[in-house]
């Protein structure tokens, strides 16, 4: 049967444009605290006085006790039947908790007793991991009651591509441009400016988004709906073991979102823009100039992939990405980094600006593309073995995104510590040193290349493509229509 035939038989379920781009702001609402929390090493060392090895190294250890909420987390979304559905009130319930562990971790850590910060610091840390979960799993979880046409599917990276580049690139241009001016640095006054807005936004999306899933979180789209197989908590490993798809793409997910968070952490634009190049305030304005042709980058990205599938678009976005930047790395080496400015415009400017745009805007894109394969995937264990066991994928990445975003801050603390910063972060007036120039090209650019080439790999056992996918779509909505048929014939 042809795809054209499935979509006229309507043995997709579709959603419409406006949907899909509410509910993409869930994700956005939870990039938001992620983007806040990306200074906090500036607070805890700043203003609560911990060291730089130690706050990274918490923020690394906490991974230990997110491993075990994940999976529980997985299993509630798994198990949630409500009569307002099974993501809404845990994305609303994440994004309370959110906003309640940002507002105590910045406002009360630092009022404390030295020798009670540290363990303050981890327990909020906790409490933040748990919300971020809920929110962030039911992203992912959701993406397979949003749609499952593969046309449609890749939709949602549009909307996530554009939502997290003007997030992002708008962010930093805030913080860099307007924020450390007005604040005179990264002072408290700066941290609670920051944190209001985060908070405020936050909120206001999570609500578009509970409004853009509202009409498809219920029961007929669960999967095989009433022909699901029950799933036990102990059911979860053997899934584990024999999904290949998940597990490639786990190790695809995980090297991008490390290339991306060290990319973007705040210490490694301090030391590529503040300190390499000379001028901190050019991150927020190259991140204004390369916005659009970001954007672009994303819509190209996605028609590829409504075109030939999601795996073939993620791979040929990754080697672009991975080209580019293998060139600038170079590329600085062989000249004055400070000739890079927008008030006089070079060739060594110019070669920048395109080689900068085309690793950020093509490498960025898998971690848009990942989100609704993450639905492949899924629907794949749906077809394999009966189980609808979405919760449990979507916290399989939860849990990827955040030991990633939080292995990046140890991964630049244990870096730059090695270069002799041990009780502060490289701040935009140091001097630039030899081991500081390598150490800032190989956090910027070496590790996206290391992470970017292991997602190949990856996606070289990865076998869902275009035409598998249509195989698995019209297998669930025979055996959905085969139950129904047995339903009807029983009454």
């Amino acid at each position: 049967m042809s795809s054209k035939t499935i979509e006229s038989n309507q043995q997709y379920n579709t959603a419409k444009l406006w949907q899909i781009g509410f509910f993409a702001l869930n994700n956005t609402a939870t990039n938001l605290y992620m983007f806040a929390l990306a200074f906090v090493s500036y607070y805890a060392t700043g203003i609560a006085g911990l060291t730089v090895v130690i706050v990274s190294t918490i923020l690394t250890a906490m991974r230990v006790f997110d491993g075990f909420t994940d999976p529980i987390i997985g299993f509630i979304i798994d198990k949630t039947e409500s009569k307002f559905g099974k993501f809404r009130p845990l994305m609303i319930l994440g994004n309370v908790i959110l906003a309640g562990s940002i507002l105590l971790m910045y406002n009360v850590t630092h009022l404390l007793p030295e020798s009670l910060q540290i363990f303050f610091f981890i327990a909020i840390y906790a409490v933040y991991i748990i919300g971020y979960t809920f929110q962030t799993a039911c992203t992912k979880a959701a993406q397979t009651v949003l749609t499952n046409s593969p046309k449609q599917r890749p939709l949602f990276a549009i909307f996530d591509g554009v939502y997290n580049t003007v997030l992002f690139a708008g962010g930093q241009i805030f913080v860099a441009s307007y924020l450390v001016a007005k604040h005179g640095g990264f002072t408290m006054s700066l941290f609670t400016e920051l944190n209001t807005y985060a908070i405020i936004l936050s909120g206001i999306f999570t609500v578009l988004a509970v409004t853009g899933i509202g009409s498809k979180d219920r029961k007929e789209y669960f999967g095989l709906a009433d022909s699901n197989v029950k799933t036990r908590f102990r059911d979860y490993w053997p899934i584990l073991k024999g999904n290949r798809p998940m597990q490639m793409l786990v190790i695809a997910a995980a090297s991008d979102k490390l290339t991306l968070s060290v990319l973007r952490h705040a210490v490694v634009v301090v030391m590529l823009f503040g300190i390499l190049i000379g001028d901190y305030e050019l991150s927020g304005t190259v991140s204004l100039v390369t916005m659009v042709p970001t954007v672009l980058i994303v819509f190209v990205g996605v028609w590829y992939a409504r075109k030939t599938g999601l795996k073939k678009s993620l791979v040929l976005s990754t080697w672009i990405g991975l080209i580019a930047f293998s060139i600038l790395a170079a590329f600085l080496f062989m000249i004055d980094p400070t000739t890079i400015s927008l008030e006089n415009i070079g060739f060594a400017t110019i070669v920048f600006l395109v080689l900068y745009t085309l690793g950020m805007g093509f490498g960025g894109l898998p971690s848009a593309l990942v989100i609704p394969m993450i639905a492949d995937i899924s629907d794949y264990e749906t077809y394999k073995s009966g189980r609808y066991v979405p919760g449990m994928m979507g916290t399989i990445f939860s849990f990827v995104d955040k030991l990633i975003s939080s292995l990046a801050p140890a991964v630049v603390g244990f870096a730059v510590a090695l270069i002799g910063y041990r009780s502060e972060f490289p701040q935009i007036e140091d001097t630039l040193t030899t081991s500081l120039y390598g150490m800032t090209i190989f956090l910027a650019f070496g590790v996206p290349i290391i992470g970017w080439i292991i997602s190949l790999i990856a996606m070289k056992f990865y076998n869902l493509d275009y035409k598998k996918m249509e195989e698995i779509q019209e297998a669930i909505a025979e055996i959905k229509e085969k139950s129904e048929e047995k339903k009807k014939t029983v009454v």
